[in-house]
């Protein structure tokens, strides 16, 4: 009798001790299979474009000063226009410039201590012509030759050149597909260096847009666009995290 019960207890706690190694063995695959699945693999990745600009915004000024307001006013009135007829000999179309409004500013007297008082000594008139053009090379070759203005007697103000590109809404789009494709193929190859591999996207967080002049290696956390060259770089950066099975 003592034999049997001691034979069932035994059993009992063979089966007890069975249970719970085949419980822990569950609970520990589980345990696992949920910390793997949390596991994520987070990278950048980047594409770049060479672009060159297919726009130019170039401004030419003159001012003038005189005594008298009218004196200003008519010297100005003739150097727009000659300004203007310079421009249409180099071949550039009257639809393709824009004239600013007059600026006037009153130059007034100073005494011996610096300080401006209320006399009026003069008036200096300002005004703008600015040029915008698909064709970059003619305009920036304008621009480097404006200074013959001067031997004709109209002391010009040219600006640098500013240079765009109009297409970056579309091109923008074509190259965040291609930074997202780049940090897929780098998540990858860190997953297999580990025995794993990536699973599904957790989370995407473009990064800001850098066009810098060409082999310019600037960079700024709120994103550059260079206007002085022709040639640009365009970057498109992308953060991606991948879950890890």
């Amino acid at each position: 009798m003592n034999g049997e019960k001691t034979n069932g207890f035994y059993n009992a706690g063979t089966a007890l001790a069975v249970g719970l190694i085949i419980s822990s063995l569950i609970l520990g695959w589980a345990y696992k299979a949920t910390k793997k699945g949390d596991e994520a693999i987070t990278v950048t990745g980047s594409a770049k474009r060479r672009i060159v600009s297919d726009l130019v915004v170039w401004s030419a000024g003159v001012s003038v000063q005189a005594p008298q307001l009218s004196d200003s006013y008519k010297q100005l009135s003739d150097n727009i226009p000659r300004i203007k007829q310079y421009l249409l000999s180099k071949g550039i179309p009257e639809d393709q410039m824009t004239v600013s409004a007059i600026t006037t500013t009153t130059i007034k007297k100073r005494d011996a201590d610096g300080n401006e008082t209320s006399e009026i000594t003069g008036y200096t008139l300002s005004q703008r012509i600015e040029v915008k053009s698909a064709d970059v090379g003619k305009i920036s070759q304008v621009a480097r030759e404006a200074t013959e203005l001067i031997n004709q007697g109209i002391l010009i103000e040219s600006s640098a050149p500013q240079y765009y590109y109009t297409k970056i809404g579309d091109l923008k789009i074509e190259m965040l597909g291609e930074a997202a494709k780049d940090a897929k193929e780098r998540a990858e190859r860190i997953a297999s260096s580990t025995g794993n591999s990536i699973g599904s996207v957790r989370s995407a967080k473009m990064g800001v847009m850098q066009i810098t002049a060409a082999d310019s290696t600037d960079v700024s956390d709120y994103g550059v666009y260079d206007t002085s060259t022709v040639e640009k770089d365009m970057t498109a950066v992308v953060n991606v995290s991948f879950a890890v099975d």
